[in-house]
């Protein structure tokens, strides 16, 4: 690709067209679920389809500041406002944010969406939020330091964090392959599609978002470098391709601002 190519640009045009798609992580959440959320009955996800541990959040979300970060789509932010949460939603595409406010005008819900780049939390004070959530979205993002860094200035002393990620092992296989459900090893570590010809792209991931398998130490050793305190870590098979049989596709971590 050209030198000046923009993965960021590039991904939030992607995104708008999965949204446009019926991606399954742009489908806003039903009116039974807010209401469940109201009476005290809901759950959010990191990693796939698994519920995230209740005790990962504070038990009572009433006034609760929480930050969804490039967690657009009508999912999370709506749920955790309906529990009562103060909930700003932050993400790169448009789209995944209008499901968002989408939901928040049809429940009668108060929530703010802001439109940016998760490296760059500008647009937020310091301590601004109490607890930050990011379900698995940082693999369209070209680097991680400073995502843990802005995640670590915007939270108060004692925030949490609680994020989910790709086992970067996943993207030895080639994505063709995983989709016929087959384990075939194609790429080195670390990948980015971005370093592929443009025809493998295009064979394996069309125009959709640029991807990056960014390393444990990227991911968690990050969180640390940051000045994060590690207290949870839980694993998961990806929920919808072949290496479920075989290891663990997600991971996700909660981490408290010391």
């Amino acid at each position: 690709m050209a030198d000046d190519f923009d993965p960021v640009a590039h991904n939030r045009v992607a995104w708008d067209v999965l949204v446009d798609n019926d991606n399954e992580w742009s489908r806003p959440v039903g009116p039974e679920i807010v209401a469940r959320a109201r009476a005290g009955d809901w759950s959010v996800v990191l990693i796939g389809h698994e519920p995230t541990p209740r005790d990962w959040l504070p038990a009572d979300l009433s006034g609760v500041r929480v930050l969804c970060l490039a967690s657009g789509g009508g999912q999370q932010g709506p749920i955790l406002a309906a529990a009562g949460a103060t909930v700003t939603v932050f993400d790169n595409s448009p789209k995944q944010l209008a499901r968002d406010d989408e939901v928040a005008a049809r429940e009668g819900l108060t929530l703010r969406t802001v439109l940016g780049d998760m490296r760059d939390l500008g647009v937020f004070g310091d301590a601004e939020f109490d607890v930050v959530v990011n379900p698995v979205s940082n693999l369209f993002c070209p680097d991680l330091t400073p995502v843990w860094n802005e995640a670590f200035r915007v939270l108060r002393p004692g925030g949490t964090l609680l994020t989910g990620f790709m086992n970067p092992d996943v993207y030895i296989f080639d994505e063709v392959a995983l989709d016929r459900g087959e384990l075939v090893v194609r790429h080195r570590l670390p990948f980015s599609s971005l370093d592929l010809s443009e025809a493998d792209r295009r064979r394996a991931y069309g125009d959709g978002p640029i991807e990056y398998s960014h390393s444990l130490t990227a991911q968690i050793g990050g969180q640390l470098a940051a000045g994060f305190n590690l207290t949870h870590l839980v694993e998961a098979p990806h929920h919808a391709d072949a290496t479920a049989r075989h290891l663990s596709g997600y991971i996700a971590t909660r981490s408290v601002k010391s």
